[in-house]
Parts: C-alpha cells; sequence; structure tokens
C-alpha cells in the first residue's frame, strides 16, 4: 500500500467567470433524453403560433422550436441538480405565494 498516493480532500467554490458580458439565454421549454452514461437537455424558446402556424401544427402535429442551447450532463450530476431545482422552487413558492404565482402541473 506504500505505493498509493496519499488522498487529500480540498474544499474550494466554483465561481462563473463572466467576462463575456451576458451570459443568459432565454428557453420556455426543456426537452429531455438520456442514455446509460448522460441526461441531454435541450433548451428551447417557444414563440405564440400565427394562424398558419397553428394550422400547421393541428395537421402535422409539429411545433418547430428554435434551440437555444443543449447541455449533455452526466448522470452522477443530476440527483444534485434536482435536490438544488426543488431547494429553489421551495424558496421561490415561499416568497412569491402572496404575489398570487401558483404552482402548475408539469412541463415536457
Amino acid at each position: 500500500m506504500a505505493d498509493q498516493p496519499e488522498r487529500r480532500q480540498v474544499n474550494f467554490t466554483i465561481v462563473p467567470d463572466e467576462k463575456s458580458g451576458d451570459p443568459r439565454t432565454y428557453a420556455n421549454f426543456c426537452s429531455i433524453a438520456h442514455t446509460p452514461f448522460d441526461f441531454t437537455l435541450t433548451f428551447c424558446e417557444v414563440m405564440p403560433l400565427s394562424e398558419s402556424e397553428l394550422r400547421s401544427a393541428e395537421t402535422n402535429q409539429v411545433v418547430r422550436a428554435p434551440v437555444r442551447a443543449r447541455i449533455v450532463v452526466p448522470v452522477q450530476f443530476l440527483p444534485n441538480l434536482i435536490a438544488a431545482l426543488q431547494e429553489h422552487m421551495r424558496v421561490f413558492s415561499e416568497s412569491y405565494s402572496h404575489a398570487g404565482w401558483t404552482k402548475q402541473g408539469p412541463v415536457h
């Protein structure tokens, strides 16, 4: 066992480096796919449909929306992401319940 390097724990904080301006991108739809190794989150921006787009969607059952970001994360990352989202949703709900905001059903 003398050949094994000593394992050290290092505590640190990750801080986003936002030198390139505003990195935010608006999306109001997320499609989720997975493999045995990772999850792919595809974020799109869905705008209100025109009358012709609505008729086409009724016929074809398809609405095209521009992809704003596609994020691939390892499976091991998901439990922490889910926990963080749930905690932020809890705080958000408590903070804004007086403003008339209510939870809606699932969005897929």
